[in-house]
């Protein structure tokens, strides 16, 4: 009887585990479900979201990007110049105060990936490494939503089992 009420308890923390969206962690910061909308064939750029949440005591700033599926990635936001919008690079790195999170979203702070190898295309999902100024680097996968995706998908998609509800460390690379 123990037996099988531990089976049935793995099959439900499994299936509760493969509907949370997929994290990462590098020190005190958490990188809740990096995503990109999918590009056109011949789109030269595209753009890369997620959310950080410092659960530390002190400020931590993310401050670079890279990736192998573009030539560049660069931190950015949109400003408002003289009623024209624009896309410029955050000097200096985007600010995660503590015990705060900063979402990284469309029309707002984001990676802009300059110089895409090729198109970015619906459920494929690309590495790219994170540098954070105190909490170091991180690896994390990102996955290519639909064209029009305003934002990130509800926490609960569906991404099947791999990858899923998994949560990454900036040093040794342990699942949590």
């Amino acid at each position: 009887m123990k037996r099988i009420l531990g089976i049935a308890a793995a099959i439900a923390l499994f299936g509760a585990g493969t509907a949370l969206a997929h994290g990462f962690k590098a020190g005190a910061i958490e990188i809740g479900h990096p995503w990109a909308r999918a590009t056109a064939p011949s789109a030269p750029n595209g753009g890369a979201y997620l959310s950080l949440t410092n659960t530390g005591t002190t400020e931590d700033r993310l401050v670079g990007a890279s990736t192998p599926a573009a030539e560049k990635a660069e931190l950015h936001t949109h400003l408002n110049e003289n009623g024209v919008m624009k896309m410029r690079e955050v000097a200096g790195g985007i600010p995660v105060p503590a015990g705060e999170a900063v979402k990284l979203a469309p029309g707002g702070l984001h990676i802009m990936l300059l110089g895409l190898k090729q198109p970015l295309v619906k459920g494929a999902h690309i590495p790219m490494t994170l540098r954070f100024e105190k909490a170091g680097t991180v690896e994390v996968e990102i996955a290519v939503e639909a064209a029009g995706q305003a934002a990130a998908p509800a926490e609960g998609h569906s991404m099947g089992a791999a990858g899923a509800g998994h949560t990454h460390n900036a040093a040794p690379a342990q699942k949590q």
